[in-house]
């Protein structure tokens, strides 16, 4: 399969971006976006450790780097959330939004400085054709009408770094051990970190609401899933484009709230998502090509 890799990748994305809009429709009926960050790590984490349990001989191995990397994998989720939530809090979300997708740059660079990847005017372009379209969607150019903070920069710059880390650690756990034992670890650690900055009052106010429908499908599509799909794609994606194709997950969070939260998207920010698709799609073709191109 041609495009196996970066089309995973691309569904998780998607699955991703969907989740962003059922988040919104809790954050809308009063939960602590803190609370459902849990409740989403919470779900997948059950749903990965039951998947884990299934086959417990075949998946269970004695590898350090395995659990480093996993861990890393899941303090990086954990920082992801938190960091984006704090940056929407101290300036917008359009700032937020924008500063979490410089992921690619943080990403590269270490690609870079590990070795991995080798500097192209291609990948440049790639990057930049993202992040102009990110800027162009969140309608982040608009200077008057956007507070930042210091700490709001600075969150949303920690929340893209935390992206390229849960990148690395997913990238690197994925060649040494099975899914479900990759998975299990990072989101118990993600349980475990994001537990201590969770209001445990409300956090159990979840269980008896009427809303629990609402948590279980976050948890299944914004974890379950999408983490799973995206841990078989990342296995023949490298790092950086992997975190390139995930920048569908903005463009669909923006299409869900346009088809079934009455948003209205303005023709810049049309603009700016036919850019992130026109710029993945060409991005997927030339990796493809490049992959199963014939050698000499």
């Amino acid at each position: 399969m041609r495009f196996s890799g970066v089309g995973l990748v691309m569904l998780a994305a998607i699955c991703w971006g969907i989740s962003g809009g059922i988040a919104n429709i809790l954050i809308n009926k009063g939960w602590d976006p803190i609370v459902i960050s849990f409740y989403r790590g919470a779900v997948g984490f059950i749903c990965f450790f039951a998947w884990f349990l299934f086959h417990f001989r075949q998946n269970w191995i004695f590898s350090t780097r395995l659990y480093i990397w996993s861990l890393l994998a899941g303090i990086g989720v954990a920082g992801n959330f938190t960091f984006y939530f704090v940056s929407i809090q101290a300036s917008s979300i359009a700032v937020a939004a924008t500063l979490m997708y410089t992921a690619p740059l943080f990403v590269l660079l270490i690609s870079f400085l590990l070795r991995i990847e080798r500097s192209t005017w291609f990948k440049w372009g790639c990057i930049s054709g993202v992040l102009i379209g990110i800027i162009l969607l969140t309608g982040a150019y608009n200077t008057e009408s956007i507070s930042v903070s210091f700490l709001g920069m600075v969150a949303g710059l920690a929340s893209g770094l935390s992206y390229a880390l849960f990148i690395f650690g997913f990238k690197n756990a994925s060649s040494i051990g099975k899914p479900q034992t990759t998975l299990t670890i990072a989101f118990f650690s993600f349980c475990v970190i994001l537990f201590l900055f969770t209001d445990t009052g409300e956090a159990a106010s979840v269980l008896t609401s009427s809303d629990i429908g609402w948590f279980l499908l976050l948890g299944i599509v914004g974890a379950g899933i999408s983490f799973i799909i995206y841990l078989i794609g990342i296995r023949w994606t490298a790092p950086t484009t992997a975190s390139m194709v995930a920048m569908v997950e903005p463009v669909t969070a923006s299409l869900f709230g346009v088809l079934l939260l009455g948003d209205h998207l303005t023709i810049i920010q049309l603009l700016g998502m036919v850019l992130i698709l026109v710029t993945v799609t060409v991005l997927s073709v030339k990796q493809s090509e490049k992959k199963f191109m014939p050698s000499n």
